[in-house]
């Protein structure tokens, strides 16, 4: 994850012609206190994307993965009590892992995002039993398991429910490597 996180800096710093210090000064600066608020000013006022943004907060108030005293091992915590589900997740990021060696990983604390030039899903256990993968996907009707992604999370054009292992399908997968190689 810590590469990751590195690849996500890196891009901000090449695309924006700041480094991460000096967007987080621009954070501290801005008198903003709360999360959602100073993700959004940093999109509004400098046109960065969500993910970018929300890096930079957490960087900023050093409530990232990495930060000295954040040892949250978020993956773990979101599966305490659901070990069924932290399965199909493991057997999920295996199958996940072999589209290829650009996917960041990076846990929240409700859910997993997973991201290449930019988010393409994300996996959450939202209920003791049920998984809920998001996906990014333009240009595909939802139907059928695939369902319409928006009202359940407004960064996602997908949600499929994985409420058994039988459901850990080729079509999952096919679903999923559509929207990872869009997101190239």
């Amino acid at each position: 994850m810590k590469q990751a996180e590195l690849n996500q800096i890196k891009n901000l710093e090449e695309k924006s012609g700041k480094k991460i210090n000096e967007w987080i000064e621009i954070v501290q600066k801005s008198k903003l206190e709360k999360h959602g608020e100073l993700v959004s000013f940093l999109k509004e006022k400098f046109g960065i994307g969500h993910g970018y943004a929300n890096l930079v907060v957490h960087y900023s108030k050093q409530s990232h993965a990495g930060a000295e005293g954040n040892e949250t091992d978020w993956i773990n915590e979101q599966y305490k009590g659901k070990e069924e589900l932290k399965a199909w997740y493991d057997e999920l990021m295996k199958s996940i892992s072999s589209f290829g060696n650009d996917i960041e990983v990076a846990p929240k604390k409700a859910y997993v995002s997973l991201r290449r030039k930019k988010q393409f899903a994300i996996i959450q256990p939202s209920t003791k039993t049920r998984l809920d993968i998001g996906l990014n996907i333009k240009g595909l009707d939802p139907s059928g398991r695939l369902e319409a992604g928006k009202t359940w999370n407004a960064l996602c054009s997908h949600r499929i429910k994985i409420e058994h292992n039988k459901n850990l399908d080729k079509e999952l997968l096919a679903w999923i490597k559509m929207a990872y190689e869009q997101a190239g």
